[in-house]
């Protein structure tokens, strides 16, 4: 799809609805693996798989909200498209390692308007990812783009996206970053929730993805070190995590899951642990490899 825009062409809006309905599918039989598979692109990938996790986790969050099906689908097809204008952003500002001059960020700002203006050219157009591919940018103080609406003058959809877009954001490799652990994102997000996001989508948001989200590094009350690779069933705090290390031993363990939520685990959380700072280089494929993916 993106490289048919990149020539020129239409969008097919069409023919991307079975990869919606099959992304759909995919989180209603496991809401983190596709977010998870995600957060494992490189900088290269990064434009259409940024595309397909902020479609994954639209579908996620229509679900906390309690949006219909109709609802959901159009959710999930705006997230997949809310970037379309960026196949028209010159790759050398689109990859630019650097800080974009003044210049550069004007036409990166633009990736919003020409993604609309793409889509409304299309012969079958959703109202909503018309609203998103405009507006995903908008902010709840006012202070986003194109057009500096807040609070009730943006969407639904578009406050959703707006929250998906920047989780998947911070939490993936760019050219110009490294990625961001996912409970220092969420963390930090919080702190820009009242401004930024609208506090009951954020809120929603944080229920589906968890205070602590899948790939977070912990230290339990044991000692025990490991990595988050799924939402608990019974509260944020009690996730499940792939244990694989003991501080008390200073040595590997043989890794294994423990589930927080089950009655019989006594342990809790007890701090984060900082993935740059650790001497564990393998934290991906210990989270990757038991979350379904």
């Amino acid at each position: 799809m993106f490289d048919d825009v990149r020539l020129g062409h239409s969008v097919d809006v069409h023919g991307i609805r079975p990869l919606v309905q099959g992304i759909t599918d995919s989180v209603r039989r496991n809401p983190g693996a596709i977010v998870s598979l995600a957060r494992l692109k490189n900088a290269d990938e990064y434009t259409y798989m940024h595309s397909v996790a902020v479609c994954a986790m639209m579908v996620g969050l229509a679900k906390q909200l309690k949006l219909d099906e109709d609802q959901t689908y159009s959710a999930g097809l705006a997230g997949l498209l809310h970037d379309l204008g960026k196949a028209h952003i010159p790759a050398e500002i689109l990859s630019k390692p650097g800080k974009l001059t003044e210049q550069e960020a004007a036409i990166m700002r633009n990736h919003a308007v020409e993604g609309f203006e793409m889509l409304l050219g299309s012969d079958d157009a959703d109202p909503i990812a018309l609203d998103v591919c405009l507006h995903h940018h908008e902010k709840w103080n006012g202070e986003g783009y194109p057009m500096g609406h807040k609070g009730k003058e943006i969407s639904l959809s578009s406050k959703m996206a707006a929250v998906c877009d920047v989780y998947d954001a911070i939490t993936s490799d760019r050219c110009y970053k490294s990625a961001w652990d996912p409970a220092e994102a969420m963390r930090m997000m919080a702190k820009w929730s009242s401004g930024h996001f609208d506090p009951r989508v954020f809120q929603a948001f944080v229920k589906g993805i968890g205070i602590y989200p899948v790939g977070s590094l912990v230290q339990l009350t044991s000692g025990r070190i490991g990595v988050v690779i799924e939402q608990g069933s019974r509260s944020l705090t009690t996730p499940k995590v792939n244990v694989f290390y003991s501080t008390r031993l200073n040595m590997r363990i043989m890794p294994i899951i423990v589930d927080l939520s089950a009655p019989s685990v006594m342990e809790r959380i007890s701090n984060l642990e900082d993935p740059k700072k650790s001497k564990f280089k393998d934290i991906n494929q210990l989270w990757s490899g038991t979350a379904g993916i």
